[in-house]
């Protein structure tokens, strides 16, 4: 653990040398590492290693904030605000490694040293950030001269202090106990809570032994649900509630009493049962309604958006009303028409959720004769990562050298070196691609260590990616769906955030920007995936190395919108919902399904079903950091259809756009408000119709 920050090197050279605690060096999370890049010894952390660092590491912060309280000097950036910075710098890299691994590749030892752990690190964050001495020094600094410091340290400033006053810092002795209260009880609801999502979603499988009914299936899904039954030691087919599995089976399968079970277990996870997690949310609620309450705001969205892009609850609401009168009647028509259609195939009544996903590539095969067998074998994941890669290197000059000698902490990840067009190191990328009963469902960008400058010394970041593809099968390699390959360039955007940033402070580096902006890297990647001119330099057919035909890159093209309206308003649903749970201005203690009705009703175009409700299973709000910010998603697509317009009218490569987007937006982190790198890049700010354009609304007859 380095103390450079309190031993000197600052211009009045006043700081004193934290007392820090005896350090076991044998345990490798407190070890100095003789790694490449410094790279975490994955191969030698065991189990038992973390609590021990855990508890050395959070004593080593306390001493640190100690020495900042305690120095007699007079509070100055350096000794304040810089200190504060730097200090952690112990525990950020054990939570880095530690939590990571608890989405990824998690077992029931890890969830329980997490529950161990966690009171202990919100005790901490609340020590920090209620200590009266301490905030005291930050406001004296805050409120004095500004002269000499940079751009950046102003906002390092600002952020500093904001944080604090937003943590209760400046409550009475009274109203901070309560803080403490809540935020501990929060930080441990909300740990329990995704951990009896992840646990509902593994507690559900279906077995099928009929040949019969996975006869229509195609062979990746077939192949698919044989492994996982082998895997449990079961005979014939076996589908799950992870992606992978539960999407292309409810896509393909005509087993409309399979598929409703399916969809409802889906739909029902943690609603009751073993992992019920109702309680959790309406806690969660609650004791965040409070926490705002004290902090002197009506409600949870009036404090969380303060620190948001859009600013404050009005304009998300109004937002998202806008963009709900202006796809919603295109969204029922969706619905009518794929009704339609399944009533032209015989169909009889409503199609039900379970019925959509089936029907909707029925009718898209049939209109566009487009569908996943015809495209993924073009998709072959080596391809598409060399693809991705590929493009980085075009708009960034990124190149990218895997590397053997370097710990993963599974069997699937590989790890890379990232540098740029000049040689320079940038990142090491891990990418760990394939879903596994240890790891979260979904997909995300996450860090190890992110980029900072200390004492002129330039750290460079550790980013990961991962997710949760189709697996290789004992005859086929990986083939991604159209859906994975949008996929990975979203998350990919994410990676390039994190491996370009430049600048000294790593809170103000990467992805640590407000978080209805940290999407627009991400979903702005996601046009090169039908973009032919991308498309024909990597997408070759797996067994025959033809290149991707023109005529199926122009389908997908065409393909690009459909359900364009049903797709938004879906996505609307959950940012209004979202919005719902943290507008409450009383707690609420009526009926979780019920509460999701009403909240959702302005948007629902498939029929409601009984007993199902995804708030207990919404992850991203209940245990993820989108709280009030789900909205963010569509705010982004504004911002990536107008920002991607640019260069569509530049071209797709032009260095000098990537150039600009690299330096205004990537680089820039959170070092200057978002709006105003915005425009710096774009020259105006961003507007709904671009999106609303992009979705070509109306022309699907």
């Amino acid at each position: 653990m380095s103390v450079s920050a309190f031993a000197c090197g600052c211009a009045d050279n006043s700081m004193p040398v934290a007392q820090l605690p005896e350090i076991d060096k044998t345990n490798p999370l407190l070890a100095d590492w003789d790694t490449p890049f410094a790279t975490p010894p994955f191969d030698r952390i065991e189990l038992a290693h973390y609590k021990p660092a855990f508890e050395t590491a959070i004593a080593v912060s306390r001493a640190e904030i100690d020495a900042i309280v305690n120095n007699p000097a007079k509070p100055t950036f350096a000794n304040t605000i810089l200190a504060l910075e730097h200090q952690g710098e112990l525990l950020g890299r054990i939570e880095g490694i530690f939590f990571n691994l608890l989405e990824a590749d998690a077992s029931d030892e890890m969830q329980q040293i997490a529950l161990e752990v966690q009171p202990a690190l919100t005790e901490l964050s609340n020590d920090v950030s209620l200590n009266p001495e301490l905030f005291a020094r930050v406001k004296a600094v805050y409120e004095g001269s500004k002269f000499g410091l940079s751009k950046e340290d102003k906002k390092l400033l600002e952020d500093t202090y904001k944080g604090f006053a937003r943590s209760g810092a400046d409550l009475s002795d009274d109203k901070k106990e309560l803080y403490r209260q809540y935020t501990s009880e929060l930080s441990e609801l909300t740990l329990k809570f995704g951990q009896n999502s992840l646990a509902a979603t593994n507690a559900f499988s279906i077995n099928i032994t009929d040949p019969a009914k996975v006869a229509e299936l195609p062979d990746f899904v077939k192949e698919g649900m044989a492994m996982e039954a082998k895997s449990r030691g079961q005979k014939g087919w076996t589908v799950t509630l992870h992606a992978p599995s539960y999407v292309p089976f409810l896509t393909y399968s005509s087993q409309r009493d399979l598929k409703e079970q399916l969809w409802k277990a889906y739909n029902s996870r943690a609603l009751g049962g073993e992992f019920d997690n109702t309680g959790n949310v309406k806690r969660i609620a609650e004791l965040r309604l409070k926490v705002a309450n004290l902090l002197g705001y009506e409600c949870y969205a009036d404090y969380v958006l303060e620190n948001r892009m859009a600013e404050n609850t009005a304009t998300v609401n109004s937002f998202l009303r806008e963009l709900l009168d202006e796809t919603k009647e295109y969204a029922d028509a969706d619905y009518a028409r794929l009704n339609d259609y399944a009533h032209s195939l015989g169909f009889e009544g409503d199609i039900m959720p379970w019925d959509w996903g089936y029907y909707s590539n029925k009718y898209k095969q049939e209109k566009y004769a487009l569908n996943d067998e015809l495209i993924k074998p073009y998709f072959k994941l080596e391809n598409v990562k060399a693809g991705v890669f590929m493009l980085a290197e075009k708009l960034y000059g990124l190149k990218f050298a895997p590397r053997e000698d370097i710990q993963v902490y599974h069997p699937d990840v590989t790890a890379y070196e990232v540098t740029d067009d000049k040689g320079k190191f940038m990142a090491v990328l891990y990418l760990d691609f394939f879903p596994r009963a240890s790891k979260r469902s979904g997909a995300w960008m996450t860090e190890f260590r992110g980029a900072k400058v200390v004492d002129g010394k330039e750290t460079r970041p550790l980013v990961s990616l991962v997710m949760n593809f189709t697996k290789p099968t004992e005859t086929k390699p990986s083939l991604l769906t159209f859906d994975e390959l949008e996929t990975f360039l979203h998350e990919f955007g994410h990676a390039l955030h994190g491996m370009l940033a430049e600048g000294k402070y790593e809170s103000l580096n990467g992805t640590n920007v407000y978080r209805d902006f940290v999407e627009l890297p991400s979903q702005i990647m996601e046009n090169w995936a039908t973009e032919k001119e991308f498309l024909d330099l990597w997408a070759k057919h797996y067994e025959t190395g033809e290149p991707i035909p023109a005529e199926l890159v122009e389908k997908i093209v065409a393909a690009q919108n459909y359900l364009a309206a049903y797709a938004n308003v879906r996505q609307l649903s959950f940012g209004m919902t979202d919005m719902a749970w943290h507008t409450l201005t009383e707690p609420y203690t009526g009926d979780v399904e019920a509460f999701e009705k009403q909240s959702m009703a302005p948007t629902e175009i498939l029929p409601a079903v009984d007993g199902t409700a995804m708030a207990t299973a919404f992850t991203h709000i209940f245990a993820g950091g989108y709280a009030a910010g789900y909205y963010g998603y569509k705010w982004a697509e504004v911002l990536e259809a107008d920002a991607f317009s640019l260069f569509k009218e530049k071209g797709i490569f032009n260095r000098e756009v990537s150039n600009s987007f690299r330096r205004d937006l990537l680089a820039k982190g959170g070092q200057e408000h978002p709006m105003k790198l915005y425009v710096k890049f774009r020259g105006h700010k961003p507007q709904t119709k671009a999106l609303i354009d992009k979705m070509q609304l109306g022309k699907e007859e």
